[in-house]
């Protein structure tokens, strides 16, 4: 009796597991399958991919496009990264032949991140399908622009297959960038956590004449999907959108430390098991962290003493101290002030260690970059108070959303 009963303890336990992995929504991909690719038909196809892109049952939108009768699928386009991931952050992608396909795969992370004539010669409609992470530094979303750019300049469709926002569309943080800090890591101006699908993006982006050029859009929406959805309530496998993000949850966790982490001054778990969810070093005592930043009360946000000792990257092989961030509700939980507060902190506990007094100042810059703005770094360094900051740093969140709202494909 005690064997039937754990067997059927076990069988209930995989049927709540199959039943939360039940696929909720259709994707772009799926919904142009359904449509019989009629946008594409007639016309010679450029795609815009990574391993992302792929269907509900986990197949390439590559192979679709390339395998359906009714769609010429001429040239391939690379982000960072890479068609099929094999390129490291930073790496340049080199033009080449794709193996599995045989097609020409043009670079947008080399020598130009624009799609040149050359590129574009066997093209009239452009696809961009890549799952994207909801935070301005990640450069997907710069690609997709500077392409709709190209797109306009010589006369070519835009067509974005829409995907979820993995932190859900309410959330809006930070400020927008400066003139003179417009980068690969901050294309356009618009929040550091813009609560947008990608599609809905390239709608505003387009409409709000924040390219160069207005080009001829359309976004095929998803099916099923609603703003306050993060992905795992999708019931979509996920696929790392880039080596650091090899779960949804570490794409929550992008923003809340990846603007300090650009400093190299504190290890933030990449090359640990955790990437983006912490924060630790050598001169840190975890308690005594832990304990101030519990102190804040922070909504949403407990902040756990970690012993860690990295693989690689900040901190490899050296003995940390430091905490785990853990969001405990979501829907209140600020991400990206996170990291200011962290800095706040240390330089309370060790004044003599406050980050802008000791970082490497050559990071300075892109630092500035992902924040969108020196006025974070120089404001912030002269008390090492969120406070300083926290009116720029949201001052433009209310009138964003308002102008967003114009763009949403989904309630």
């Amino acid at each position: 009796m005690k064997r039937i009963l754990i067997a059927s303890f076990a069988l209930c336990l995989f049927s709540v597991a199959v039943v939360a992995q039940k696929i909720k929504i259709k994707t772009g991909i799926e919904v142009l399958k359904e449509q019989n690719f009629k946008v594409l038909e007639g016309k010679r196809v450029g795609l815009i991919t990574n391993p992302t892109g792929v269907d509900n049952n986990m197949k390439s939108t590559i192979d679709i496009l390339n395998e359906a009768p009714n769609v010429n699928l001429t040239t391939l386009f690379a982000p960072e990264h890479g068609v099929r991931g094999d390129a490291h952050a930073g790496d340049q992608v080199e033009n080449i032949i794709d193996p599995q396909t045989g097609l020409p795969v043009y670079s947008l992370h080399g020598k130009t991140r624009v799609p040149t004539p050359e590129m574009l010669e066997n093209v009239d409609i452009l696809v961009y399908d890549i799952q994207d992470i909801g935070c301005r530094s990640f450069t997907y979303i710069s690609t997709m622009g500077l392409a709709m750019e190209a797109a306009a300049q010589y006369g070519i469709e835009f067509v974005v297959l829409d995907r979820p926002n993995p932190l859900g569309g309410l959330k809006v943080e930070g400020g927008l960038v400066d003139d003179k800090f417009i980068s690969f890591v901050s294309q356009f101006k618009i929040p550091y956590v813009y609560g947008l699908t990608c599609g809905e993006l390239a709608q505003l982006l387009n409409g709000e004449n924040m390219l160069k050029q207005q080009c001829k859009l359309q976004v095929v929406k998803m099916k099923g999907w609603k703003r306050k959805m993060r992905y795992e309530e999708t019931g979509l496998q996920w696929i790392p959108s880039s080596p650091h993000i090899p779960q949804p949850i570490s794409s929550v966790f992008y923003p809340v430390s990846g603007i300090l982490g650009e400093l190299g001054y504190l290890s933030i778990g990449v090359g640990y098991t955790i990437p983006f969810q912490m924060f630790a070093a050598e001169w840190i005592q975890a308690d005594d962290l832990a304990n101030n930043l519990n102190g804040l009360q922070l909504p949403g946000i407990h902040f756990r003493p970690l012993h860690i000792k990295p693989f690689y990257s900040v901190g490899q092989g050296q003995q940390l101290q430091g905490v785990q961030v853990h969001i405990m509700d979501y829907e209140k939980a600020a991400l990206s002030d996170i990291q200011f507060y962290i800095m706040q902190e240390i330089a309370k506990l060790y004044p003599d260690k406050a980050v802008f007094d000791n970082a490497n100042d050559k990071r300075y810059r892109m630092f500035d970059q992902v924040s969108g703005s020196n006025y974070v770094r120089e404001t912030f360094a002269k008390n090492n108070r969120f406070d300083d900051i926290r009116d720029f740093w949201y001052k433009e969140v209310a009138p964003f959303k308002q102008v967003s709202k114009k763009y949403y494909l989904y309630k």
